[in-house]
């Protein structure tokens, strides 16, 4: 079997003021830890060929030579809000089946707007919200509330000054995302509750929740915000200098755990998610679980001191990261089989 694994590497050297310009894409340990699982196949057996393919302009020319039997994406892409869904889109174009989901799925996936807006159709628990362009529109916003820009991920332009509790921060923040992203706020009811993070593995009636990971807000640096921030994720929490901010398996009562576990799977069945995905939830004050938002591309760094929440879920179930990474492919591969 022929594996093409399409992927975007960060650069390796990145200016200041684009600091978090290229957040989402993967270093290159991912790229090669994610390529040797594949060779390797599922406990170490029977050898595959893996064919890098940067997700770049010369993509399209290469696939069509290299013509692999799968696709294994990790694309994050670059521009505009349909950046995740491009490598797919291309992908159907050529008629090259891969893992994940279609690019249907991930462009919604990736606007939170659109997102919450099916969640909240299907009355699946999400904080309130609203999407503004300017700080013109902010008469009846509630707060506190949390400023995100409305198609990013990992965190970027969510900082620990995105919870706004007055209507001159509201208003700042507002003006900051437009501005620096050149896109909407969503401005999100603030949930003071706790936070985890999911990952689900498989499809349909066969997906499998994996062991709920807690994001330990109190042990965030003093006086920060009890959210995970951009500076949580990226700035205080280091290979070096890991913060002891998870917990997995998360402390949980079987009641809330199941609600859980079935609030993340009518979300990832109602979005369309396939083979995997990681979903963000937090409890509001009268401890209910709701959805943040969909991650369909998953992180995989494969240091455990990297604290990447989708392997350290799966390490705590007894998966090996090889194991991870050759069971998302399988999915793909029995999912196509079925189709």
């Amino acid at each position: 079997m022929k594996i093409g694994l399409v992927f975007n590497q960060k650069p390796k050297k990145i200016s200041h003021e684009n600091i978090d310009m290229y957040a989402e894409w993967d270093g290159p340990e991912t790229i090669n830890a994610v390529a040797n699982a594949l060779k390797n196949g599922l406990n170490g057996t029977g050898r595959r060929e893996v064919v890098l393919i940067e997700a770049d302009n010369k993509m399209f020319n290469k696939l069509v030579k290299e013509k692999p039997d799968i696709v294994f994406n990790m694309a994050e892409g670059f521009y505009g809000a349909s950046r995740e869904s491009q490598v797919p889109a291309i992908l159907d174009m050529l008629n090259i089946p891969y893992t994940g989901s279609d690019p249907v799925t991930l462009g919604i996936c990736l606007d939170k707007q659109r997102t919450k807006e099916i969640l909240s159709f299907h009355n699946i628990s999400t904080p309130k919200f609203l999407t503004v362009s300017s700080g013109k529109e902010l008469e009846n916003i509630s707060l506190p509330a949390v400023v995100k820009p409305v198609w990013e991920g990992s965190s970027k332009g969510i900082i620990n000054n995105s919870l706004v509790r007055t209507k001159k921060e509201l208003r700042e923040q507002v003006e900051r995302v437009v501005n620096d992203y050149n896109q909407p706020a969503l401005v999100e009811e603030f949930l003071e509750g706790r936070e985890f993070t999911v990952a689900v593995l498989g499809n349909e009636d066969n997906a499998r929740i994996l062991p709920i990971v807690e994001i330990k807000l109190d042990e965030l640096p003093p006086g920060s915000n009890k959210m995970y921030s951009y500076e949580a994720k990226w700035v205080w929490d280091t290979s070096d200098k890991p913060l002891n901010i998870f917990e997995c398996p998360a402390r949980l009562n079987p009641k809330l755990k199941i609600k859980i576990e079935d609030l993340c799977k009518k979300a990832f069945n109602v979005l369309r998610c396939r083979d995997w995905c990681r979903i963000d939830v937090r409890l509001d004050k009268n401890g209910e679980p709701h959805i943040i938002e969909l991650n369909p591309l998953p992180g995989v760094l494969p240091n455990p001191e990297d604290n990447s929440c989708f392997p350290k879920a799966a390490r705590s179930a007894g998966i090996s990261y090889d194991e991870m990474i050759n069971s998302v492919l399988n999915s793909a591969i029995k999912r196509l089989g079925e189709n």
